[in-house]
């Protein structure tokens, strides 16, 4: 099936999982294709995990039918991670029940539109891509599935880059075969903090090239700072488009507001 095909009665613009990012969706052509892997990267604390639950919530909202896959959280914290975001209310605060007037209308609002628009979130225990296969089972009509991250798909770790770069083509078939998009979050084995410029590179991928050469759309997080303690940085976010099977590579600015964990579009602001 090609993105422009029909399927089960449903037109071909049913088959597009928007980003909900102003900024980054003409890149895009509005939205993520059936059949796409997507792979989103960044250095250590960079803040990938909550731009891929971003995404997933901003997709839900949309209408999007999503699963949500971590191997760093419980459903339980990935829902507290996501009241915090959509409500905007500090996750410290959400932890400590303490909660002004403000606070608690907000997180009351947060909660109900979660009930109508969440996507499924469960946990990565360790079992491969079988596991991705019986998630999407379990959930019939899923347009978009979320692995945070690949190395929670190893299930060996003798051949370890071999492996991840098994994983990768296997993510790319699931895909193609389910007609849905993979987003999957990944580390970046290449990075090198000693270089000049600290925007992530293709290479910095790793895992044998698997990425590059199998991945629709590949997404570098960068956050200055990160390496720079500044208060005019606070914040500020890129986003950039390293390869894009399909259209151009370039950057766009996201905000990170570190509190509640949440994302937003510059042209939001």
């Amino acid at each position: 099936m090609t993105p422009n095909s029909e399927s089960n009665g449903l037109p071909a613009d049913a088959w597009v999982v928007p980003v909900g990012f102003p900024s980054l969706a003409p890149f895009v052509h509005g939205g993520f294709r059936a059949g796409d892997l997507v792979v989103l990267g960044g250095d250590a604390q960079s803040g990938t995990s909550s731009l891929a639950l971003a995404l997933t919530l901003r997709a839900s909202a949309m209408g999007t039918p999503a699963i949500l896959l971590s191997s760093e959280h419980t459903p339980s914290r990935l829902f507290e991670r996501a009241l915090s975001s959509v409500s905007r209310v500090p996750l410290d605060a959400l932890r400590r029940g303490e909660l002004d007037e403000g606070a608690r209308s907000a997180t009351t609002a947060a909660a109900a539109h979660l009930r109508e628009h969440s996507p499924l979130i469960m946990r990565l225990d360790g079992h491969g891509i079988a596991e991705l296969e019986r998630a999407v089972d379990s959930a019939p009509g899923t347009r978009l599935l979320v692995v945070d991250g690949l190395e929670s798909l190893l299930t060996d770790p003798t051949g370890r880059d071999d492996a991840l770069a098994g994983a990768v083509l296997s993510c790319k078939r699931l895909a193609l075969r389910r007609e849905l998009v993979v987003l999957l979050t990944t580390h970046l084995p290449g990075f090198d903090r000693r270089r000049p410029d600290l925007r992530p590179a293709l290479d910095d991928f790793g895992v044998r090239g698997a990425i590059a050469t199998h991945a629709d759309l590949v997404l570098g997080l960068f956050r200055e700072e990160l390496y720079q303690r500044d208060a005019a940085l606070t914040g500020a976010a890129e986003l950039h488009l390293l390869k894009h099977r399909s259209g151009d590579v370039g950057y766009v600015d996201l905000y990170f507001e570190a509190p509640c964990l949440r994302f937003e579009d510059v042209m939001e602001a």
